[in-house]
Formats: C-alpha cells, structure tokens, sequence
C-alpha cells in the first residue's frame, strides 16, 4: 500500500493543473501529522491534504472537512502568518522520488515578494513536512530532527534544507529500458524478478513489481539462471509500458478490493491482474480532474478517522482499562470474600456445641472435642478456645462471627452486583468509544463519562450550556420503515426514552455490548422482514458484529425501563422474544 514515484507523479499533475496560480484562503492542522490547505482558484475552492502519518503519507486532495482543534499548533499558525493569500507557483518532484515542493509567492512583513517552500517527504516512518525560506534555510518542520536523532541530516529551524539521500536506483524517466535490464542481470540472481525490480528502480511499490512478474510469467520463481528471450522480451514490453505511463501520466488509478473484508487492500496507477480471482480490481474511469487523488482520499478515508479517533481518545481508552482492571480485581476479591462467608454455618454450630457442653468444658482450655450431633454419625469435632476466656465467651464469639458472616455475605452479594452493573457500563463505552467515528461522538463520551465522574469536567464555567447530543444513524429497511441507531449511551438514553413511541418496536443485542436499535413504526405493524433488518441492524452495531448466529431481544418501547439513578444507556426490560440473525444478511437500500 506503499505511495509510489509514479503514482506521486499522477497526483502532481493533477494538482499542477488545478492549483497552478490558485491562492491560499486557509490552513488547517486536525492532527500532529496533517495539515490541510483549503485554495481558491478562479474556476473552483479545493482543499488539499499533505499528510506525514508513518503508515498514510501522502497528498492529495480530500472532499473530507477537517476537524480541528480548538487551539491551532505553532506551525499552523506560523504557516497561517506566511502563506495567507500566498500564489501557488510551481510544484516540483525530482525524478520519481517520494518528495514534492511546493513553491508559492508569498509577501513578507516588508512588502517584498518571496518564494516559500512547503516539502514533502513521503518515506515511511521518517515522513516530513518542511517549511523553507526563500534562502533555502528551514522555518519549522512538523517533525524537528536534531544530532541525537541523526548525524545523517539535520531538520532544525534555521538550518539549510537538504534534501533526502539519493538512492542507487535508476530513474526510469531518464533511462533506456535496456540500462535497467542489465542492471537487472547483474544483481546477485537469488532474487525473485520483482526483488530484483524494487532493488533496481525508483520510485516503484511492491505491487507494481510484482504486476511486472506476474506480466513476464516468472511467478514467484528465484532468478537462477539468464533469463529466456521471451521472458525478456515480455519484461522490456512492461518496463516500456511503465515508462510510457510515468512520462505521460496516463495511468488509471486502481483499487484493489478484498471480497471476504469488503474493503480495500491496495492502489496502484494501472491495471492489476496478479491476484486473479481473489481479489476485486476497481477501476475509476470517470474521467475526473482529480481521480487519482479521489481513489487516494476514499481508500484512506476510513483508515485515518480510526487513526485519528484512536489518538484522541488514548487517555479516556487508558483511564477505562485501569479502571476495569481495578473493578475486576475487586470483583475476584469480594467473590473470595464471598466464598468465606459460605462457613459461617460451621461458626453456630460451634457456638450451640459449646453451650450445649458448658459445664464439661475445663477452664482455660484452648481447645475442646465435642460430639457433633447435627450430623448423622455423631463425629467427633475439635473446637479451637480462646484460654483466657470462659466457655459461654467462647460460644458468644463463634456466635458474633457467625453473625458478620451473614450480614457479610448480603453486603458482598449487593456490592458484587453493584461492581458488575459498573463493568457492564464500561464495556458500553468502551464499544461506543471503538464506534465513535467523529470529534462530536467523542465529546459526548468524554461529557458522559464527566457527568458519571470518571474524568474532570472540562467545560467552561462561564457556559453552563451543555454538551449537545446528536442525532442517532437512520436507516430505510424493508417495506417502508426507518430503523434509528444510537452511537453512544447518551444518544441510546435520549432515542429510547424520549424520541421514541411506545408502539415503536426496540431491539439490542443479548448480554453483548452494543447500540440500541428503534424500529419506529408510525402506528403501522411491522412487517416480518423490517423486523429482520432492524435486528440484523442491532447486530451489526454491536461488539459482535464479526459473529454469526448473534441473539438479538426485542419488545415494545413500552416494556423498556430505566432505573432511577441507572448509568446512561443501562435499562431494564420485560415480555421480549430472542431473535438470531446473521449480520451478511443486511443489504443497506
């Protein structure tokens, strides 16, 4: 899934023909990695992401709004102070290397004109984004690398920008096709052709060498020996193919599609056929200005806003698991407890035997063998004494601890409940906060979990006005009927006992964490299969949604019930039946 020369080459010309000229209107910085240009042109306002997130690096242009945070960071206002209104005046790649500078003509604070750099370095776990001056010297770096980083190569405000380590690859831009074959031929030749391909070329990923192998029909096949004429026959055809396309960038971007996960699994700028039949190659042909950066924005789409919701919500996924594993450990132990309290019964009838046997009991004894008559067999059963008391304090004392246990073992038996009642609640938040797919889904757990006191609340007094709730997913079903899902305990609370009919038909998976489901029925009956869609819908929206055969209850509104002083999204309900449904058996309309 690795960003190539050549692909960057496609998104560079896209961008060269639809920015060139265009000015700066914003800049947006939603994470530590990503900083989002929003330029005006004439014909139309794009917004253009650069991206140096280790796993996702790239640029292209997004149609995704950016949420940012309240407070932008140093560098987003040092570039917002710079480039404001700043002309996009050239876009430049060397080569095919993983590295884009973007030149614009920018106004200093005297009134001059300058030509400020933004780079793009797109390697990996060592992406960048660097500001320079007109002087070629570095203003500030999303990542700053000083001498105890690397000796290699500086990135520090003030020093001059140099660019990343050439590699000795050649440059199929400015190479004949026969130059890489022989270098090709002479490589060590235990190597498979596409090795040796990634080994030899810049600026090509691993799915295009392995397209090139499977186009000269070497297979996974370690070069051994020279290859045949027609094995280089068909791989100078490929190499020239590639030429062509990284010249002319006249790809197709490609999606390669997984049928089994329904999502995708790589992108490349040409046609792929290594997979065969396991995969789903989609195409875009539309046609669009923009289509390579298209492919790119919606293959990354669903990737960087779990990333993104990841990092946000670190500290409240960190705060929860010490907590659960706090309450599980108090659990055991009150269970332990629990389970000590099961011999207060040994405690009476050691009480009701020294009683019975008072007067044959010797003074100062510390221990005593009575029959035990509550058995059959009448055993006999050493009593431990406390010498310096009496019998009847003896019998008084196994009576006071019998007394503790029972009163004990109702407390631990409610405070158990109680612990698991609160466990249950934080498996809720811990499915809504894997779900939480925007900035406002997480404000809403973190106002949740404020109001329950498990984190500060950190709204500000002045405002007594309280975190909104939003609207739960909405769904059209079979037949006509609309099916509402919370994403959080405070939007399941306010769908289930206020926006809800008590004709309307209420669904949840079975003793699993998940949302609560409302098949809203506008006084109609539902049918049979709007039933079944607004289970499977229950299921889906559930911690398991990767399960088959998931049992799902559902009753009327009206059987649905919450205790007084329940956590948010805990409610009790009555006369349900229990469905099992298979989460593939959903087709969204």
């Amino acid at each position: 899934m690795a960003l190539d020369g050549i692909y960057l080459r496609h998104l560079k010309a896209e961008i060269e023909n639809n920015l060139i000229g265009g000015r700066v209107d914003k800049i947006y910085q939603p994470s530590r990695d990503e900083l989002v240009f929003v330029m005006r042109t004439r014909e139309a306002n794009y917004k253009l992401l650069l991206s140096a997130r280790p796993d996702t690096a790239r640029i292209n242009f997004t149609s995704t709004k950016p949420e940012n945070p309240k407070t932008p960071p140093m560098l987003c206002m040092l570039m917002r102070k710079r480039l404001q209104s700043a002309k996009l005046i050239e876009v430049e790649q060397k080569g095919l290397e993983r590295a884009v500078t973007f030149k614009f003509d920018a106004v200093n604070e005297l009134g001059d004109h300058v030509v400020l750099s933004l780079v793009c370095e797109i390697m990996g776990k060592y992406s960048n984004i660097i500001f320079v001056n007109e002087e070629g010297k570095i203003i500030d770096a999303l990542r700053r690398v000083d001498a105890e980083m690397s000796t290699e190569r500086l990135i520090f405000p003030g020093l001059l920008y140099r660019d990343p380590p050439a590699q000795d690859k050649l440059c199929i831009l400015d190479v004949e096709v026969n130059d890489v074959i022989r270098k090709i031929q002479a490589l060590p030749k235990a190597m498979t052709l596409s090795k040796a391909l990634m080994a030899t070329l810049q600026g090509i990923s691993p799915i295009i060498s392995r397209e090139i192998e499977a186009i000269v029909g070497r297979g996974s096949e370690v070069i051994t020996t020279e290859m045949s004429d027609a094995d280089l026959g068909r791989l100078m055809f490929a190499l020239r193919d590639l030429k062509d396309r990284a010249i002319n960038t006249d790809g197709t971007p490609v999606s390669v599609i997984d049928p089994k996960l329904k999502k995708p699994k790589d992108f490349a700028f040409m046609n792929i056929t290594q997979y065969g039949s396991a995969m789903n190659i989609r195409r875009n042909v539309s046609g669009s200005p923009t289509a390579f950066s298209d492919l790119l924005d919606s293959f990354y789409e669903e990737r960087d806003a779990a990333e993104r919701m990841r990092t946000k919500s670190a500290d409240l996924l960190k705060l929860l698991s010490n907590r659960e594993e706090r309450l599980s450990r108090k659990i055991n132990n009150q269970k332990a407890e629990l389970e000590e309290t099961a011999k207060r019964e040994e405690y009476r009838i050691k009480a009701d035997l020294i009683n019975s046997n008072i007067y044959a009991i010797p003074k100062s004894a510390s221990s005593v063998e009575l029959m035990n008559y509550y058995e059959p067999d009448c055993p006999m059963v050493t009593i431990k004494l406390n010498p310096a008391w009496s019998a009847s304090q003896n019998a008084q004392k196994y009576y006071k601890d019998y007394r503790k246990a029972k009163t004990a073992e109702v407390k631990l038996k409610e405070q158990i409940e109680l612990s698991e009642q609160e466990l249950e609640y934080l498996e809720s938040v811990f499915y809504s906060l894997a779900e939480a797919k925007s900035e406002q889904e997480l404000n809403e757990i973190r106002a949740e979990l404020a109001s329950q006191g498990y984190v500060k609340n950190t709204q500000n007094k002045k405002n007594n006005k309280p975190e909104s709730i939003g609207k739960p997913l909405r769904f059209e079903v079979s037949d006509g009927f609309t099916v509402l899902v919370g994403r959080n305990n405070r939007q399941n609370d306010k769908l289930t006992m206020k926006d809800s009919s008590n004709n309307d038909i209420w669904f949840h998976t079975k003793n699993i964490p998940g949302s609560h489901t409302v098949l809203v029925t506008d006084g109609r009956t539902p049918t049979d299969k709007a039933m079944e869609d607004a289970a499977v819908l229950a299921a889906i929206h559930s911690r398991a949604k990767e399960s088959s055969q998931i049992p799902v209850d559902y009753t009327q509104i009206r059987n649905v019930h919450k205790p007084q002083g329940a956590k948010p999204g805990m409610v009790n309900y009555f006369n349900y039946k229990t469905v099992y449904v298979n989460p593939e058996d959903f087709k969204e309309d």
